[in-house]
């Protein structure tokens, strides 16, 4: 049996897509470019590695075999890659990162800083949702992550390195935006517009009224905080957002934050990776500095006149 790399890359982008046109495009090749080296692959290993049924493609039991090993094959060679740029120092390399996105607004001037001070790294940032950091983490795709409360069921290496607090806002001119110490009781009378489920946000607003004992309304589901935002302007409900995602909206006044019974809920922010990960050069370097420079990134921008943005919970 006789196989080239590029076979192989071809085949993992079609595998893991389980298309040909999102693995062309992945690759930046044409669909007919991608069919040729899936059938010399096939021909040289004597096996179908795919089947169509309808529209969709499926792996068979060989390209189930196939994909685990050159996943494998993938991961070593990327180690190699990592193992001869640190032979260079931090003079070049390359920096892959995820994030969630509730944190894009301070991980884009954490990566700023950092690429002043070394210009000849390149960065690649993927912002995403909560499901996207764990398929990454599970797959070991990205250098680094960072995320909200990291999942237990992983072997992670997890450290935390800025608060992360939740608060409840309302549009402009809301009645509650006068009072002081809402009662949290008063909040089940209003409607809450709410991220989707499994979202991080939406798991500790659920955790945190369920142990209130607290029952919220619910409206709309939003995929975003921009969305999350956007619907509470307009009058839709009320929201839960990271104060962090809050700096343009605070400074325009176009939304407030409540001061509620027993809020802000207080989160934290962590730098994720898997647990015996060789981290290269630039990703040890880019984890050392937001883990001594993270919590100073905003450091009097999100308290916007509420005493209670500033307290110090364990994270439940």
């Amino acid at each position: 049996m006789h196989l080239t790399l590029r076979q192989l890359k071809v085949f993992e982008s079609v595998a893991r897509n389980l298309g040909y046109t999102r693995a062309a495009e992945e690759l930046h090749l044409t669909q007919p470019a991608v069919s040729m080296q899936i059938k010399q692959l096939e021909d040289s290993v004597g096996l179908p590695l795919f089947e169509k049924m309808g529209k969709k493609i499926y792996l068979t039991e060989a390209g189930r075999e196939l994909y685990g090993y050159s996943s494998s094959i993938s991961r070593q060679l990327d180690e190699v890659d990592e193992i001869i740029e640190s032979l260079k120092g931090l003079e070049r390399g390359r920096l892959a990162i995820s994030v969630a996105s509730t944190a894009n607004s301070f991980a884009t001037r954490l990566l700023a800083a950092f690429s002043k001070d070394h210009p000849g790294v390149t960065v690649s940032l993927d912002v995403t949702n909560r499901r996207g950091l764990l398929n990454q983490l599970a797959n070991n795709e990205a250098d680094l992550v960072i995320m909200g409360r990291p999942p237990r069921e992983l072997d992670l290496a997890t450290e935390a390195f800025m608060d992360n607090p939740l608060v409840v806002i309302a549009p402009k001119g809301h009645p509650l935006g006068k009072e002081r110490d809402i009662p949290l009781a008063r909040l089940q009378e209003e409607t809450f517009v709410v991220r989707e489920l499994g979202s991080g946000t939406r798991n500790a607003m659920e955790r945190f009224f369920t142990e209130q004992g607290i029952r919220l309304t619910t409206g709309m589901e939003m995929t975003s905080n921009e969305a999350i935002k956007q619907a509470v302007e307009a009058g839709l409900g009320l929201g839960i957002v990271s104060i962090h995602t809050l700096e343009l909206e605070m400074e325009t006044r176009r939304i407030c934050v409540l001061d509620a019974e027993n809020f802000p809920i207080l989160r934290h922010w962590y730098v994720v990776h898997r647990r015996g990960k060789r981290l290269s050069p630039a990703a040890q370097a880019f984890k050392d500095y937001v883990l001594a420079e993270g919590d100073k990134i905003m450091p009097t921008l999100m308290t916007f006149g509420n005493p209670r943005i500033e307290t110090s919970e364990v994270e439940k």
